[in-house]
């Protein structure tokens, strides 16, 4: 992992100084107002509903619907389509911040992570004092459910492959592999929209889905062509896409993997299946954490490959008495 190390920044990293968004809701079709502020240091990615003033972690444990987007919640408070903007402060490589929004969604904004990069890059990151913990992969944890198959293999390095089949002319088969770094995610990956097809569109509605779509927010597809009349960002943008989304969904890890995620067909649901069987297989990873040495660089040392030791150091593995449960998942 010593070439890995030699590219990442050791410590943690925080906003500079907060930052505000506003738009609409995909999903929900309400008009959102979001403030990104800065957070101390091994706080993590939080959210906090002010409408509701309830503060939820962007933890796995908290995922309580995955249908056509990533949801997070605690009590009777929830935030939806989280993954666009965890995947930016991922590609950034943020790692603690408080987002504060005034309802039930994330604002899709261009329907890509491109309009939250292109602020969080204008006001840059603050370098905290604490160093940053990773989950190194060491042997191969899978996920499998139908045709879908995703698997995390060894790596020197952050690498995600993403593989889709849709039965439509436009689309078919396609692949992507990106190793994931600030420069290439804000290249290649970040400016990828979220898509959908007409002919599902007036369903989903019907079950209270997509109420804010539009062209403005998302490409959508016909039988035969594009919709939008800007046509598409990259001639592979549906498969770049479901990268950016895997990227965000595993920050729900609190944490960055060291490792190689190649995925199939997945979706939502089977990005937290596959956490939650990194979860179940401590013998396959190790915690570690970085060190500045001024002869060696950075190094990584190893605090935990047990689940005794992962119990009292990982956030995703919730104590037995938190009373948090996790809802069975639907859709992906």
């Amino acid at each position: 992992m010593k070439g890995f190390l030699k590219k990442i920044h050791p410590h943690q990293h925080t906003l500079s100084k907060e930052i505000s968004f506003s738009g609409i809701g995909l999903h929900s079709g309400l008009p959102i107002s979001m403030v990104i502020k800065p957070a101390k240091p091994d706080t993590g990615i939080r959210f906090f509903r002010t409408d509701l003033q309830q503060e939820i972690p962007a933890l796995m444990d908290r995922v309580v619907d995955t249908t056509l987007a990533t949801t997070i919640g605690v009590n009777n408070a929830s935030v939806s389509t989280t993954e666009h903007l965890l995947a930016a402060l991922t590609g950034l490589g943020i790692d603690n911040a408080l987002v504060e929004l005034n309802g039930p969604e994330v604002p899709i904004m261009d329907g890509s992570a491109a309009p939250f990069v292109h602020i969080i890059k204008r006001i840059e990151r603050k370098r905290q004092d604490v160093c940053r913990k990773l989950l190194k992969i060491t042997k191969e944890i899978s996920f499998q459910a139908g045709d879908t198959l995703i698997r995390l293999l060894p790596y020197d390095g952050y690498k995600v492959t993403c593989e889709i089949d849709f039965d439509h002319q436009l689309i078919r088969k396609q692949k992507y592999t990106v190793d994931v770094n600030s420069k290439r995610f804000i290249k290649e990956i970040s400016a990828a929209r979220t898509f959908g097809f007409m002919d599902q569109i007036e369903k989903l509605r019907a079950n209270g889905l997509a109420l804010g779509g539009s062209l403005a927010n998302a490409v959508v597809v016909d039988q035969t062509k594009v919709l939008n009349a800007e046509g598409l960002r990259f001639s592979d943008e549906f498969v770049r896409h479901k990268v950016l989304d895997l990227i965000g969904d595993l920050a729900l890890l609190g944490c960055q993997i060291i490792g190689h995620v190649v995925a199939s067909k997945s979706g939502h649901g089977h990005h937290v299946g596959l956490m939650k069987e990194i979860v179940a297989h401590p013998e396959c990873w190790e915690f570690v954490t970085l060190e500045k040495n001024e002869k060696e660089g950075v190094l990584a040392k190893v605090v935990s490959s047990t689940r005794e030791a992962g119990n009292l150091i990982l956030p995703f593995l919730v104590p037995s008495n938190s009373g948090v449960t996790v809802p069975s998942l639907r859709g992906s």
